[in-house]
């Protein structure tokens, strides 16, 4: 794997930095709208502008990059998201704020086209798994190690300062590089109505996912500091969360290969499910609340790519990379919508209604599987891909799975000749 990575090595470094820098502003940004005073539904209004502009950003990057070329698309996507890290630090204000969270995830959506398409140029069919690997690595190990950062917060300027240095520093790995750049890929056509087609499961699974994790993301900083936990422990609890996501993946994958797809998610959606009501009962930090996150994020990191091969597993494979961007695209509409409904339900229901709101989607999701479980007949094993795990970030993500074939534009994304029941699964 070493010897894979080692090429792209600066564009890691990049992605590490970056996600160190902004991973936690998210967390930090909703605790201070919270101790400024800001209702929940303002708090969850600015979460929204995040991946509001995180969805118009995949969809409207791209073309910058292919104009200007990776390198000058990547320095200026960085320094305006460096910019807009500094500008909290001017005042606060909701609507001020909102309006930087928007601009930064068009910042996040650009820099991730620039480089997932710089790695999937870099990638040779037998070395993309370990490419894949070493970028999920990166993004994740940025992020968590990133929520420390909290700890800065006591003095208000200086978290967003550290910030700002982190995410323009990592400009320099790349603006030095000598790989290089190519032209941006572009996804091959393939609508919303014919991906629900293909695996209904497989598309309201993607959306309901991001549904839980924009909620998430957006408010559980501000639960857990309405339980009682100060920065430190914030800190841990998000750190938490995240790393779990990460150890759950590869078991939940690899049982998804050997059964029904169809029974892990589902699975999976209900555990999720039992894990929050649980969290809805937790008062204040300890054991339980720690184990709890890591078991949340284990199960519902693992939804996304669990989602993705289901849809997979029933598409001809030259549709797959078209579909793939598609599902992100899913992932950012419900990861938009997210904090908005959570932030209603802890409007009426306190703290606890963010667990309780997650709760109630995962349970909907959970009731909407065992319907096409029922309605519809599995993949046979044999045909089945194997799973890969896979970043929720921009569709150019989807032309890393080193399980898609090489680009060919179907003329549309339609299922595979595989025996179905009369309703597809």
């Amino acid at each position: 794997m070493l010897s894979s990575i080692l090429p792209v090595r600066s564009l890691l470094a990049a992605i590490f930095m970056l996600m160190a820098g902004s991973g936690f502003l998210s967390t930090l940004i909703s605790l201070r709208l919270e101790r400024g005073g800001s209702g929940t539904l303002m708090i969850g209004a600015v979460a929204t502008a995040y991946f509001a502009g995180l969805t118009v950003g995949a969809l409207r990057a791209g073309p910058v990059v292919q104009r200007v070329g990776h390198i000058r698309a990547f320095a200026a996507f960085v320094s305006l998201l460096s910019a807009s890290t500094l500008a909290y630090a001017l005042f606060q204000n909701v609507l001020f704020w909102a309006s930087l969270r928007f601009i930064d995830g068009l910042c996040v959506a650009g820099v991730f086209i620039c480089l997932e398409s710089w790695l999937n140029e870099r990638a040779e069919t037998e070395t993309r798994g370990s490419i894949l690997a070493g970028y999920m690595i990166a993004l994740y190990s940025g992020q968590a190690l990133g929520q420390f950062l909290l700890n800065f917060g006591r003095t208000p300027s200086i978290p967003f300062l550290i910030a700002s240095i982190l995410i323009s520093l990592a400009v320099i790995p790349v603006v030095l590089t000598r790989i290089a750049a190519p032209l941006p890929g572009q996804n091959a056509p393939c609508t919303m109505r014919q991906l629900y087609v293909s695996s209904p499961l497989g598309f309201i699974g993607a959306m309901t996912t991001g549904l839980m994790l924009g909620a998430f993301y957006g408010l559980a900083a501000v639960h857990v500091r309405r339980l009682g936990l100060d920065l430190s422990q914030t800190a841990s609890f998000m750190s938490i969360v995240i790393l779990g996501g990460v150890a759950l993946q590869w078991p939940l994958g690899r049982l998804s290969d050997r059964f029904d797809r169809r029974r892990v998610i589902v699975t999976s959606f209900g555990a999720t499910m039992a894990v929050c009501v649980a969290l809805t009962m937790v008062d204040g930090m300890g054991l339980a609340l720690l184990t709890l996150g890591g078991l949340f994020g284990g199960l519902s990191f693992a939804l996304y790519p669990l989602c993705v091969a289901h849809t997979n597993d029933r598409l001809d494979p030259s549709a797959r990379v078209a579909a793939s961007g598609a599902l992100v695209l899913l992932y950012s509409i419900g990861a938009a919508l997210g904090p908005t409904g959570a932030a209603a339900a802890m409007t009426l229901f306190g703290a606890s209604g963010l667990f309780l709101f997650i709760a109630i989607v995962a349970g909907g999701t959970l009731a909407f599987g065992l319907w096409r479980q029922a309605s519809s007949l599995p993949v046979p094993g044999d045909d089945q891909q194997s799973y890969q795990i896979l970043p929720r970030t921009t569709p150019m993500a989807a032309m890393l799975d080193p399980h898609a074939p090489e680009y060919v534009a179907p003329d549309e994304c339609e299922p595979t000749d595989r025996p179905q029941s009369p309703i597809s699964g």
